[in-house]
């Protein structure tokens, strides 16, 4: 009965929150629907399940955090928008949630991730909501070139610009999401590439956590 009664609370909060980011402006349907669909509590922990759907970031450990709905919703869409389907690239697994998102949308999903705390947590995630989704424990700034080609590349920290070995693994006409600046904050980037150039469109400004790696910042 209780977890009966959990499941309808969850399900009236992941409700609230479509309705807020509608209000906030996110009307891509797909987008939407995913996040009505993906239960965005059960990637956080037990005692901190009642913060799940608040509109803001969570801290998630190693110094990370699981970005607020709207700031996952806003990437999102924006990549929607630009790459209707395919091969995806996330850099930066973090809780699993935005990857989870890709998946429910109906990309195919590789995911990076440099921490292995969270690349384990995440992985057990996965396998117990049933999710095809490729994972990788490694350097995000440079990639994964086994996989590549990707139809679209999303960028969950912050970097100083773009690194170059993502934007050779994007495919023609693929799109990278990605925020761009220094640690006061960093304007939402999309690359497109166009044969060996790359279209540059910068947005609304975001704080993340920093892209750290070789192509990114330096750890300390």
């Amino acid at each position: 009965m209780a977890e009966e009664q959990d499941a309808r609370t969850y399900k009236k909060r992941r409700c609230e929150m479509v309705e807020q980011l509608r209000r906030y402006g996110i009307n891509n349907s797909r987008v939407l629907d995913a996040f009505l669909s993906v239960e965005r509590h059960l990637f956080f922990d037990l005692k901190d399940r009642d913060y799940a759907y608040d509109d803001c970031a969570f801290p998630i450990g190693c110094g990370q955090t699981i970005s607020q709905p709207f700031t996952v919703a806003y990437m999102t869409s924006m990549l929607v928008e630009r790459c209707s389907g395919g091969k995806v690239l996330e850099i930066g697994t973090g809780s699993g949630y935005q990857a989870a998102i890709l998946d429910c949308i109906g990309y195919s999903v590789y995911t990076v991730e440099r921490i292995p705390e969270l690349f384990e947590r995440s992985s057990g995630i996965f396998s117990l909501l049933g999710l095809n989704i490729r994972q990788r424990l490694g350097d995000g700034t440079l990639g994964w070139s086994d996989h590549a080609p990707y139809n679209g590349i999303i960028v969950t920290a912050g970097a100083p610009e773009p690194p170059h070995t993502l934007l050779a693994q994007l495919a023609g006409g693929g799109v990278m999401v990605i925020p761009v600046g220094n640690s006061a904050g960093q304007r939402m980037t999309v690359m497109t590439r166009r044969g060996d150039t790359f279209g540059r469109e910068e947005f609304h400004t975001f704080v993340f956590v920093p892209l750290v790696g070789k192509e990114g910042w330096r750890d300390g």
